[in-house]
Order: C-alpha cells, then structure tokens, then sequence
C-alpha cells in the first residue's frame, strides 16, 4: 500500500514561487474550496506530475509552468510504500527527478527516462491509466471506466487484480519463442547440411572405391570440351581483330579531320566578323549623307562608287562563307562517321574482353580438374580416411537431429505456456474468479447510494444495466447525476478489490467537482454515508466551489485564494 504523506509545489499553473504545501494524511475527510480559476484544481496537476511527468488535464508539460515566472516549476511529494520512505522531486524549466529513499539519493539512472521507469515500475507499481482511475474521479480531464475501450478496461483490472504480471511474462515469452524458432530454424539446417556432407561424402566414397576410371574419363571428356571451346573462343577473338584492325585502318584521317575541323572553324568565324564588318559599311552609306568625324557631307557618285565597292566584296565574302560552310559539314559529317566507328571498335574490344574472360574462367576450371583427377590417383589410403570423415559426418548429424528435438520439447512447454499467459488463459481464469465479486460490490455501491438497478460485467468487460423490471439500459441512457453514481460505485468496487488484492492500494482518494453539477443534496449524503463506510484509512479530497453546502460534512477545509495573479492556500479545521 503506498501512504502518501504530504505535497508541494511552485510556479505551477498560478502558483507563484512561494511553495504551497497539502499534508495528505492530516485529516480522513478535507474540503478543497476556491472560486474559479484561483487553483482549486491545481493539486491533481501536481500529484500527476510528480509522479507521472505529466499532467492531469489535456495540457502540455510546459503549459503547467507558471506564464508570470515563467521558469522553476518544481514539485516535491513524499510518501511510504513497503516499508520504505520515498521523497519525489520533479521540476519543469529546468527539467528535473531526483528520488530519495530513506534519505538517500537515488542516482544510478542513465537519464530521466530511466529514473521514471524504475518509479513507475519498481515502487509505484501501477501505470498513469490505473491510478488515475483509482485515485482521482474529475469533471475536467477524467475519463471515467465506462467511457473507455475494452482493451483499456482490461489494463485497468490487470492492473487493480496484479496480474500484470502475466502480460510481461507473456511480452518475454514471445521473444524466447522468437529465439527458439531461430534456433529451431538454425537445428534444421545443420540437419540439412549434414545430411547433404554424409550424402556427398558417400558419392566421393563410391567414386574412390567403384567408378574411379569412370570419373576420371567424365573429367578428360569435360577438359577436351573446354578446350574445344578455348579454341572456338580464339578464333572469334582472331575474327573480331581483324575486323578492328580494319575499322581503325578506315579512321586513319581521324587526326587530319579534327585538323582541318578545327581550321574551318576558325576562317568560318573570320568570314562571318568580315562579311558583318562589310555588312555594316554598307548599312552606314545607304543611310548617312556626311561624314560623322569631320561633318562634310558625301558626293553621291562617290558613295554610290564606294557601295558598289561594298556590295562586290560583301558577293565575294558570302559565298567564300558558303564554300566553307559546305565543306565544314563536309567535315562534321567525316567526324560523326569517325566517331560511330571508334564506337564499334569499342564495342569489340569489350566482346574481346569478355571472350578473353571466358577463356581465363576455363583455364581455371581445367586446372582445378587436372587437380581433381591427380586427387582421384591417391593411393587407396585416401579412402580409409575418407570413411572416417564419413563417420564423424553421421555422429554430427545425430547430434543435430538430438538438438532438433530438445528445441522441439521446449517449443511445446512454450506453446503451452503461451496460450496459459494469453488472455484467454490464466489471466482470464483469475477475472473469472473476480468477476462475481466485483458485480456484487458495484451492486452494493449502487444501492447503498439509492440507485436500483443490476449492474453486470461480462469476461471482455462488456457491461449489461438492468432495472428491477429487466429493463435493459446502456450507460448513456442514464442522466448525469446517474452516470455519476455508477462511476463512484465502480471507482469504490476497484479501491476495495485492490485492498483485498494489495495491489493498487493507497490512502488517497480526490474527487473534482462531482457535487457542483451532477448530484443533487439527497445523492451527496448517500455518497458521504458510503464513503465513510468504505474510507477507512482513506484521506478524500473533495475539490468543490460550493463550499457553503458541504462546510459542516468534513473535517478540513482548504480554501484557495488569488492575490496579485498568485494562488495560495489557507487551512482551517
């Protein structure tokens, strides 16, 4: 059973930098008054966070640090479990958890993470889902049993009946089921292979003892057909030479071309510059009559003698440049069928790579041959040694097939073992066993706060509502101050259940604003009269702004008050 003893915080939400501290095993019963938004509320943002790093309404991490101060959100909750003294700091900007146990500090963790699993896992003892269900019962961000999924509702009761257990039994069980099908896997091909060494080394001891000569032969006859293909290869090899030798022969003007291509394209840009120069002389006397330099206007006849000057040399430049045009893709021409050429001449030599490739792997392979059948020619010693490979093969493969069936034995207490830890098996058998008596306490709870109707779970945690007529209902049928006695007969049924369990048993119960809507006076007594009867060594908290008509219900009262954007405390009672 965890105890909680005492929290406290700063800088969270509008708590400013003063601490403000709760003792959370002061008084059974503590009324938490406030108007809204001075921080009622605030108490179940640092419970969660201190022990889960994470809120408990729908905000993020950082939203919970004080937006005034913005920075130094820290929390420190101190309480007993197993007869140890544990202390909790949390901060937020910075990030910090520090855990004391008995005064010592905690502070062999790789990092925060793993500060927070050894937590939750090693003294916590139930996840964040659980013990929120267990401890808090809100109008805000709670999430009630009957709202969540199947799957979820099964986690909670794995959690409340301890039989997660068998969950993480099962997580590991299926890895080692992975590693036996590897291993059985692996036993299957040392089989395989040893069977395929003994087959072989039976085909070589034929082969030494019965058909020697018949081996070699096989191997002259594939040695003389390798070099039947030697000398094929050759002579392609000698065909496809000749043909380069030609092809490079027909190129030989390769170095003149580039020349000449080079050549023609320097006297192609000279024309062209010289045809645009006259071009332009011509431009410039068919369209100024003086002189631009010395302003004195040009005779007629003389321009028209120097345009006919022009027009003569510009005839004579264009169809120079159309000489040289034509005998430049002349040029290009003779330069793209040297290029197609040396391009086939490429691809031959590769051909002759590859066939003087060929010609290597078949040398290689006659050589191993040769090797093979001197092998063959060994003294019969070499088939006594021979047997004696033979036996040690038979003794491996008895080995593995022995190994095969030890893997195969476990696989078989796995599969047991794997459908006991499924669902459907011990864990199932042990909420079977829980099942009536959950049914009765919430029956109990539903009665004894004036609500007459059959509650049912089933084994998949499906729920089945009956009235005293056997009407048939489902939770949404009912009004909100209905659902609400349903969700605290249930909440009251897993507190119980995990005491009888000592499973996810603590002191603390906290409820949030559930008489402010849904319960009218006559439920809130009913409630009160069933919590006192099932509270024993319960410290509740009932956070409430309707404080004037539950002040004279409970023995403390915390009242939270704003001043200057801060929220503190004051206690009475």
């Amino acid at each position: 059973m965890i105890t909680f003893e005492k929290i406290k915080w700063r800088n969270l939400l509008s708590t400013g930098n003063a601490w403000t501290e709760v003792d959370l095993n002061r008084s059974t019963t503590t009324l938490i008054v406030g108007k809204n938004g001075e921080g009622k509320s605030t108490i179940l943002d640092a419970l969660m966070f201190s022990l889960y790093g994470r809120p408990f309404r729908k905000v993020k991490k950082d939203q919970l640090v004080n937006s005034i101060n913005g920075k130094n959100l820290e929390v420190e909750i101190e309480f007993n479990v197993g007869g140890k003294h544990y202390k909790v700091l949390r901060g937020a900007k910075p990030n910090k958890l520090e855990i004391f146990a008995d005064g010592l500090k905690l502070d062999s963790f790789a990092s925060n993470a793993d500060t927070q699993t050894y937590l939750q896992t090693q003294i916590i003892g139930f996840a964040w889902r659980t013990f929120s269900k267990m401890v808090i019962l809100g109008s805000a961000s709670y999430q009630p049993f009957m709202q969540i999924g199947g799957w979820n509702r099964r986690q909670v009761i794995e959690d409340i009946l301890d039989i997660r257990i068998f969950s993480t039994m099962n997580e590991l069980l299926t890895e080692r089921i992975k590693i036996t099908k590897e291993q059985l896997t692996t036993a299957h091909n040392r089989i395989e292979v040893c069977r395929a060494s003994v087959d072989a080394q039976k085909e070589l001891l034929d082969a030494l003892s019965n058909v020697k000569e018949e081996a070699i032969e096989k191997i002259n006859k594939k040695i003389l057909a390798n070099e039947e293909e030697s000398k094929g290869i050759s002579e392609a090899i000698e065909v496809i030479l000749e043909e380069v030798e030609k092809l490079s022969i027909s190129i030989n003007d390769t170095e003149q071309v580039n020349t000449d291509l080079e050549e023609a394209k320097k006297l192609l840009a000279q024309y062209d510059n010289k045809q645009s120069g006259i071009t332009n002389d011509i431009a410039f006397f068919e369209n100024n009559d003086e002189c631009p330099q010395c302003q004195q206007g040009i005779e007629h006849d003389h321009k028209n003698n120097i345009l006919t000057q022009l027009n003569v040399k510009l005839g004579k430049a264009s169809g120079n440049l159309l000489s040289l045009s034509q005998a430049l893709e002349k040029l290009n021409k003779r330069y793209e069928e040297i290029a197609s050429i040396n391009k086939t001449i490429m691809g031959k030599n590769s051909e002759v790579s590859a066939l003087n490739q060929s010609l290597s792997l078949i040398s290689k392979n006659n050589k191993e041959m040769v090797e093979e059948q001197s092998n063959l020619n060994i003294d019969d010693d070499n088939v006594v040694n021979q047997k004696a490979k033979l036996k040690e093969l038979a003794t491996s493969a008895v080995e593995a097939v022995e190994e095969k069936t030890n893997i195969e034995e476990q696989k078989q207490i796995e599969d047991v073992s794997k459908t006991l830890l499924a669902d459907t098996g011990i864990k199932t058998e042990i909420i079977r066993q829980y099942l009536p008596i959950i049914n009765k306490l919430i029956n109990k709870y539903l009665q004894a706060m004036d609500f007459f109707v059959h509650f049912e779970l089933d084994e998949d945690f499906n729920e089945t509502i009956r009235s005293r007529y056997r009407d048939e209902f489902t939770y949404d049928s009912f009004s909100e101050g209905e659902k609400l006695r349903i969700d605290l007969a249930i909440l009251f049924t897993w507190r119980q259940i995990a005491k009888m369990k000592n499973s996810v048993n603590t002191n603390l119960l906290l409820l949030d604003e559930i008489f402010d809507s849904s319960m009218d006076n006559s439920g809130t007594d009913l409630f009160l009269q069933v919590l006192n009867e099932v509270g024993e060594g319960t410290n509740v908290f009932v956070i409430s702004h309707k404080g004037d008509q539950l002040f004279d219900k409970f023995r403390s009262v915390i009242k939270f008050v704003k001043k200057n954007d801060f929220s503190s405390i004051q206690i009475g009672g």
